[in-house]
């Protein structure tokens, strides 16, 4: 007995293998687009793909830069060391200094100490002993400031000049040209070119006809 089977029976089992096959490679295109989709979203932005040299510029590039940072971290440091040491430096010249004039000074300090011990204990060479022991000190006194670089302002019967002198007043004079000065009431000093007190004077002019 001969049984016929219907061409939909014999079919469909290679259609339903068929559809197997073509599900399954689906699952395999599927599995694969995940990964190139999971690949761009690791190696790039906006649906970029980058490539592993474009990568491994990336990485020089941020191995540079953390390098340059730390470079800059390096020289700031530098700076703000050598901007402490120029201070510190300044503070001891300026310190170094005040010591050298001070002690120039002293010498003077002493010769006023003595003289006036010299007036206490005895009564009389008193006025004698007090001017030898001024003069002894003001003589000290002006070498010390002198060798610090402290120069007197020429100004008697010298020609006013605005930049070194102050005129306090004038006053009329057939003996000294008018314009120059006729008293100094207060010496001026400079420091190396370096102005630190003006002379005060009085001004000479023509006596009135």
């Amino acid at each position: 007995m001969y049984v016929f089977a219907s061409f939909s029976e014999i079919v469909s089992p290679m259609s339903e293998n068929e559809d197997r096959n073509q599900n399954e490679m689906a699952g395999e295109d599927s599995t694969i687009a995940e990964v190139a989709v999971e690949g761009r979203e690791l190696e790039g932005t906006e649906g970029e793909t980058l490539t592993l040299a474009e990568l491994e510029a990336l990485r020089t590039k941020a191995a540079k830069a953390d390098e340059h940072w730390d470079r800059l971290l390096r020289t700031q440091a530098d700076l703000e060391n050598y901007r402490k040491r120029a201070v510190r430096e300044r503070q001891d010249a300026i310190q170094s200094a005040q010591a050298t004039l001070l002690g120039r000074i002293l010498p003077a300090l002493d010769s006023f100490e003595m003289a006036m011990a010299a007036t206490r204990a005895g009564e009389g060479q008193n006025l004698e002993s007090l001017r030898m022991g001024l003069d002894l000190a003001y003589g000290q006194l002006k070498m010390a400031l002198s060798e610090a670089g402290l120069e007197e302002i020429e100004a008697a019967e010298q020609v006013f000049d605005p930049n070194v002198h102050e005129a306090l007043s004038q006053q009329e004079s057939a003996a000294v040209p008018e314009g120059h000065v006729l008293q100094q009431v207060r010496k001026g000093y400079r420091l190396k070119e370096r102005l630190i007190r003006p002379a005060s004077v009085i001004v000479a002019k023509k006596p009135a006809a």
